[in-house]
């Protein structure tokens, strides 16, 4: 029996306005591809159901939204396992694989449903859209070349501190450039203990709400950070704790 194939769908980055983000985040092929499946495997379904509603405003769906399969994964966790998951690409039914935002696969549980697809000899497609992490780099000015991604970094202070140093240390020893997300409430405790861990000539940017109407992007050496942050009138965003972040550093 013919396979089915996984479509890997980008999703925007942002949860609001996503009838607008779709006309510029999003291509029209990926658009007409998302908007042809009825069975998916999502992250959240909420989600997934509110960006297949942006899609249906510039391409049809083929079914009703109410109509279309959903499958939630969310790691190992989750209550259904991968295999049970992708049982309509074993019976040759296409598929679609959405994260919560941005690519499926970057800093997302997919990467398991991918992986047994291609244990599977089961087609993988991935479609072209956002992704936080590469904006930030790219619009950090930082290293393109060497670069390493730590997704969330220890939560209590001094497991923080010293993981910031670990990375500021093998930034100035090989030239690279370091990235990580926080959930956002933690915003402002990051930026805190970034200021007053690292060295005063280290780099780093902080890129937010990244292809939103609200994207803010800044990067300043440490010492130009402390300013900042005792500038009550400054550019920082006041509800720093309630946008999504991606910080970069570099020394």
């Amino acid at each position: 029996m013919k396979l089915g194939t996984l479509y890997l769908v980008p999703n925007t980055l942002g949860e609001d306005n996503r009838d607008a983000q779709i006309h510029h985040v999003i291509p029209p092929q990926v658009v007409q591809i998302a908007s042809q499946l009825d069975c998916w495997i999502v992250e959240n379904a909420k989600t997934a159901r509110s960006f297949l509603n942006a899609i249906n405003q510039v391409c049809p769906l083929r079914k009703p939204l109410q109509e279309i399969i959903m499958k939630q994964w969310r790691g190992p966790d989750s209550d259904l396992k991968p295999i049970d998951l992708i049982q309509p690409l074993l019976q040759g039914q296409d598929m679609g694989l959405m994260s919560e935002a941005g690519l499926p696969g970057i800093a997302d549980p997919g990467t398991e449903i991918v992986a047994i697809a291609h244990n599977l000899k089961i087609p993988v497609r991935p479609l072209t859209g956002p992704n936080s992490l590469m904006l930030a780099l790219m619009a950090s000015g930082m290293s393109g070349q060497h670069f390493s991604f730590h997704g969330y970094l220890p939560i209590k202070p001094p497991d923080r501190l010293k993981k910031l140093k670990a990375m500021e240390n093998d930034s100035k020893m090989h030239q690279s450039a370091h990235l990580w997300i926080e959930t956002p409430y933690r915003n402002s405790s990051m930026l805190s203990g970034i200021v007053t861990g690292l060295q005063p000539k280290t780099q780093v940017c902080i890129a937010i709400d990244l292809t939103l109407p609200t994207e803010l992007i800044m990067r300043h050496n440490i010492e130009d950070w402390k300013k900042l942050l005792q500038d009550q009138t400054g550019p920082l965003p006041k509800d720093l704790d309630k946008r999504p972040a991606v910080f970069i550093l570099q020394s």
